[in-house]
Order: C-alpha cells, then structure tokens, then sequence
C-alpha cells in the first residue's frame, strides 16, 4: 500500500526542487534574457546570403533574348489564383509556349508550369507555422527529371535549412544531394553561418561532401558578404559580395569570385600539378524611376548588359534586354510584352484596398 502511495506521487515537486535542474532553468533564462538585449534579427537563409546583389542588382534572374509575349489573367486576389500564357521566339532557354496556373494563400503556394514539348515543373510550399516552411520542387522533362525536398526553419534570430535532391534509396543504398545550413545572428549587424553538402550521384561512385562557411554585415545602407568553400575533389572556391544604397531611387552591388581548382601534371594527367586559379568580377546597378526599372552589369569577362522595364499603362510592362560579349564579337537583344488582364471587379478591390492579399509562403 505504501508503495502504491508512492507510485501516485507527482514528480513535479521533485523535479523543481531539484538543485542542478533549478540550476539549468535559470541559466537557461539568463541565456534568453541576454539574448533578447541583443536586439538580433533573421538573417535569412544561407543560400541566399547576398541576396541584394544577386536576385536585386545582377541581371542574372531577369534577363533574356529573343522576343517573348506573356499574358496574365489574375482570377482572385485572396487567395491569389492567376493564369499565364508566354510566346517566345528566338529565346535561348525559353519554350516557344509555356502555360502557368499559380496559387497562394497564408499557408499554401502552388505553382505548375507545362511547356509546348510536354516538360512539366511544379512547385509547392507549404506553412506549417509562422516559422516552419516545407518547399517541393519537380520537374518531368524528356532528358531528365528531378525532384528536390527543402525544410526552412525561421527563427527568431537563426534560420535552418535542410534540402535533398533527388533521393532514392532503392538500390541498396542511399544516393542524391543533401544539403544542410544554418545562418546565426551574432550581433544586429554581424551574421555566421556554415552549409554542408553530401552527394552520391550512382551506387558505383564514391560520395562526396563538401563544407563552406558564410559571413554577413550589414551597415545602415550597405551589405557585404563572404563565402568561402573549404577544399574538396573540384578544389576550393572564395566569393565575396558588396551592396549599397546610394540614394532611395540607386543601388549598386559588386561581387568577386576566385577558384582554385587541382592541376594536371605530366602527359597522363595525372594529379598534382598545382592549383589551377580561376576568378571573375562582375559589378551592376539598379536606378528605379516612377514607372520603370533601369540595371546595368558589366563583369571582367568583357560582357556588358542592360535591362530597362517600364509600365505604359496600368496593366501593360515593356522590357528591353541587351548584352555585348566584347571578347567573343557577340551581341544578344530582348523584347518583351507582358500584359494583365485583371477583370473590373479584381480592379475595383485593389484601388479601394478591400481585399488584403494574403502573406503568401512563396
């Protein structure tokens, strides 16, 4: 009886009277307090540490050849339902017709792409809370295909991510690309992070992992950044980044990239003949004006490119693209047309602001 008296007794008071977890508790505590005083912020994920010159300034997500015509049909502003139709003639990487359907809400972002010769992407995020992001990409094409899983841990003052490409485990053993990183703040303005990467391409081939470490500070109107790869079978690599806001209307970004790669020695190729040393430079520039968007780029391999965007009408964009390779005598031109057809129910909404577009987990 007594011992059944025993086995009925809560623990709690035990376990709050102890002393080394009292002693935990209040450490962890402190821990909080102090880093709740340091006034840290989410630096974002790692992947995209120099975002502002990459996906803002750099061209390199905007620009293209050839002429393309895209027509946009937005059905609902909460949740968000658009449909797409681009033609593109001449456009190196562009299917001559692609079709679009998009959907978001607070918690759900689907997006399917199907082109002309029957290549299929589909993307799909999903919130699971305010910090927790689960993104699936897949792509079916005739060559190839792929699919990549991505997790995005959004803390406080930290984000974790955890991404596979292609995993498969059906033939005796694990194989694909994984890739885990994790950006901290330290300070308000000083961020450190690290990203590991582990591949197995087939059965018969050695993995390989490979490990690079990333830095981030940001002033009151600029933001540099560094990433540098440690040495693997494809060498090392260091790339640094620099971006600032001149004024509210002009940005600029400059970004520089050294690699070192194992040389070859004697005439069988044999490793170990020193390192091969490879590096670019590119530095760009954004001007925005009331109604059109205005970037320019020009790196150390002697190309120079330029995209200007500009909005005639309310529903109607322009964009003009040029680039010049001065070392290989070459030059590539863009046009493109891009128009909304939003209803005047849809229009209505958006001018009188009754209709909120949720915050869309893209």
């Amino acid at each position: 009886m007594a011992d059944g008296k025993l086995a009925s007794m809560p623990t709690t008071g035990l376990v709050n009277d102890n002393a080394l977890a009292s002693a935990v508790r209040n450490t962890y505590r402190s821990f909080l307090e102090r880093r709740d005083a340091l006034g840290l912020s989410n630096p974002g994920t790692f992947e995209n540490i120099n975002r502002e010159v990459s996906r803002d300034v750099f061209l390199t997500n905007f620009m293209f050849t050839g002429l393309r015509a895209e027509w946009n049909k937005p059905i609902s502003n909460s949740p968000i339902f658009q449909l797409s139709h681009q033609l593109s003639m001449g456009a190196q990487g562009l299917s001559p017709y692609t079709f679009s359907a998009l959907y978001g809400s607070s918690k759900v972002f689907l997006q399917g792409t199907m082109e002309n010769d029957g290549s299929l992407v589909a993307r799909s995020n999903y919130r699971w809370n305010e910090s927790l992001i689960t993104k699936t990409n897949a792509q079916i094409q005739s060559s190839q295909s792929m699919l990549s899983i991505e997790n995005d841990y959004s803390g406080r003052d930290f984000t974790a991510s955890l991404k596979a490409i292609n995993p498969s485990i059906i033939e005796g053993g694990v194989k694909g690309v994984f890739i885990a990183s994790y950006l901290q703040s330290l300070t308000p303005s000083f961020a450190l992070g690290l990203e590991a990467v582990w591949q197995r391409v087939a059965m018969n081939s050695s993995p390989e992992a490979l490990l690079s470490y990333g830095a981030r500070y940001k002033g009151s109107d600029w933001i540099a950044s560094l990433q540098m790869q440690a040495e693997g079978p494809q060498g090392s690599a260091i790339s640094s980044s620099y971006w600032r806001k001149l004024t509210d209307k002009v940005s600029v970004g400059t970004d520089l990239s050294l690699n070192f790669a194992p040389g070859l020695s004697g005439q069988g190729g044999l490793m170990g003949g020193g390192l091969q040393k490879d590096g670019s430079a590119s530095a760009g520039a954004k001007y925005e004006f009331r109604a059109s968007t205005f970037r320019a780029q020009v790196d150390s391999k002697g190309r120079l490119s330029c995209l200007l965007e500009k909005t005639i009408l309310p529903a109607v964009r322009v964009t003009f693209a040029g680039e010049m390779d001065h070392l290989k005598q070459q030059a590539k031109v863009g046009v493109g047309v891009s128009v909304e057809a939003m209803s005047e129910d849809l229009m209505e909404q958006a001018e009188k602001g009754g209709v909120q577009a949720p915050a869309v987990p893209f």
